[in-house]
This record gives C-alpha cells, sequence and structure tokens, in this order.
C-alpha cells in the first residue's frame, strides 16, 4: 500500500497542492489570490514555506517578474494520488521549465483564470481554484497518431452562472496572444476553430460534441505589449477575421478579443471585449452591454 495513501492533509494544503499540478506554476500573489483572498500575504508565504518543507512543492526564482514561481515536486503528486484528488498522476515541471520561455505565457494564462475567479465570488457565482484547465486537446479528425490533426486550446473554463431560477454553464475556449506571432499567424490560428467546428465523425458527427453540448465562444486575450501596440493589434486581427472565409462559413464560430491589463483591472463582465463581426461594439463577455465607465480607483483597490 501506498503510504501517501493514508496521509491526512488540511484542505487547504491539498488545494494549493491541487492547484499547482493543474496550473503548472503559480506565483505568490497568484496563490494568494485564489486560495487566501481574504488573509494578509504574509500567511500564504508561510504556506508555501511549509509545503516546501515538506518536500511537497519547489520553487525557482526567475530572471524577471514575477520572480518566485512554485510548481508541484514528486512527493506533491504522490500525495494528490494518494487522497484521491487526481485521476492521472500530474505531468511534473522540473526548475528549468518553470521559468523557461512558456514562463510568461502560463503565467498570463492564470491571469485569466484568476480574474474570471474574483469575479465569480464578487456575484456568488461558481467558479473555483481548478475552473480552467490548460492546453485541451481537440481532435479536428477522425484518424489516429501522426495522421489526427489535433487544435490545442491554451485553456479552457467552465464557468457557473447562478440565476434566480436557473443555472447557466458557460463554457470558453481561450487563446492567449502575447504579441510574440505575426498578426497573420494569429489569425491563422484562430481561424482554425472553424475547421474544429466543421469536423466531424463518420456519421457526420461533430466531434466537439463528444466535450460540449454547445461549441463554445472563443476568448483572445491579448498581452506582451504596449497598450497601443495591443489595440492596433486587435483591430487588424478583427479586420482580417472579418474577412475570413473558413469564419464565414461557420457563422456559429464566436470570437472576441480582451486585453490582459483591462481583463484583470475590470474584470470579464465589463465591456472590455470586441467581437469578430461587431467589432465597434463593446461588450462584456457574455456578449452583452454594459457599464462603460472607468472603476474608480477606491473600488481598484477594493477589488
Amino acid at each position: 500500500m501506498n503510504e501517501t495513501a493514508s496521509v491526512v492533509m488540511p484542505e487547504a494544503t491539498i488545494e494549493v497542492i491541487a492547484s499547482l499540478a493543474e496550473h503548472r506554476a503559480l506565483s505568490t500573489a497568484q496563490v494568494h489570490a485564489i486560495h487566501l483572498p481574504g488573509r494578509g500575504l504574509r500567511r500564504t508565504q508561510q504556506l508555501l514555506a511549509d509545503l516546501e518543507r515538506a518536500a511537497s512543492i519547489c520553487h525557482v526564482e526567475a530572471r524577471s517578474a514575477p520572480r518566485r514561481l512554485w510548481f508541484l515536486s514528486e512527493r506533491g503528486a504522490d500525495l494528490l494520488v494518494g487522497a484521491g484528488e487526481v485521476k492521472e498522476r500530474p505531468k511534473l515541471l522540473g526548475p528549468r521549465e518553470a521559468a523557461g520561455p512558456l514562463r510568461a505565457h502560463t503565467f498570463a494564462v492564470n491571469e485569466v483564470g484568476i480574474s474570471f475567479l474574483e469575479a465569480a465570488r464578487e456575484r456568488g457565482d461558481e467558479f473555483g481554484p481548478l475552473s480552467w484547465r490548460h492546453e485541451i486537446a481537440h481532435p479536428m479528425s477522425r484518424g489516429r497518431g501522426r495522421s489526427c490533426r489535433t487544435l490545442f486550446a491554451d485553456a479552457v473554463l467552465t464557468y457557473l452562472r447562478l440565476e434566480e431560477k436557473h443555472i447557466a454553464i458557460e463554457q470558453r475556449l481561450v487563446e492567449l496572444d502575447r504579441a510574440t506571432l505575426s498578426v497573420d499567424r494569429l489569425v491563422s490560428e484562430l481561424a482554425r476553430y472553424a475547421q474544429l467546428f466543421r469536423a466531424a465523425d463518420k456519421k457526420g458527427e461533430p466531434l466537439w460534441r463528444s466535450r460540449y453540448a454547445v461549441f463554445p465562444r472563443i476568448i483572445c486575450v491579448l498581452a506582451g505589449a504596449s497598450r497601443k501596440a495591443l489595440v492596433r493589434r486587435r483591430e487588424v486581427a478583427l479586420l482580417l477575421l472579418g474577412s475570413d472565409p473558413y469564419l464565414s462559413n461557420a457563422p456559429a464560430v464566436e470570437i472576441s478579443f480582451c486585453l490582459l491589463d483591462e481583463l484583470k483591472r475590470r474584470g470579464p463582465f465589463a465591456p472590455i471585449f470586441h467581437a469578430v463581426g461587431d467589432s465597434e461594439r463593446k461588450v462584456d463577455w457574455l456578449g452583452e452591454d454594459g457599464d462603460d465607465a472607468e472603476p474608480t480607483r477606491s473600488e481598484e483597490v477594493a477589488r
């Protein structure tokens, strides 16, 4: 019998370890925002230090902010498996991978998830620490192995809106763009979602229906450059996608853009999104109009 199977851990401890397993690497501030938002940052630092002393997690110092990143250790993976918290043993990162070229991308994707998490807390909706998942594979053909074409979404998030008489389940496919690709390459990558929408099995059933009840909307979050450059990038991408032949033949595929800084500052329920086909209109992540007033400084601090 695995000795870790009988280990009983505090709920806060297992949740932090599970988050690191799901989200690859998190900064101290991100762990704080996800798990201990009502406590002082010092408490989060103590918890992480305790977990590292117990060899459940590790950290690495990066050359640029965020300086310190936390990731799962071998023992932490053993604890999750022994506690029955995961179906499969989590994939582990090493220090070089955690602080490597994909660090900024992973960090930004987790910032997107945290923005939705904070909005859900304010509204009383359901969106927890594990409600977004990274690098989700979507088959685009019926083949197997190398013959199977696959689209990898940077993340998939599932958000439950608690209405008075019903629960609305909202799912989104998230693409995080850090301005490392040319705009036409970004457009080409996003247009592939139209191909995913049309991909079908031998009976003509859409392949995506094995995962989703309805085809999720796509959110492209822009980061990695100045606001002026990102706004220009968004405008060009919207223009090119608006005339893309693949998307023109798949009107059910809805793509919208937002800037990561605005998402973090104002949240997903602010009208910060611009959709393909209606780029002049500013809407929230549900496609609805909202109050376009910027939050006051006191409101930002309160968040």
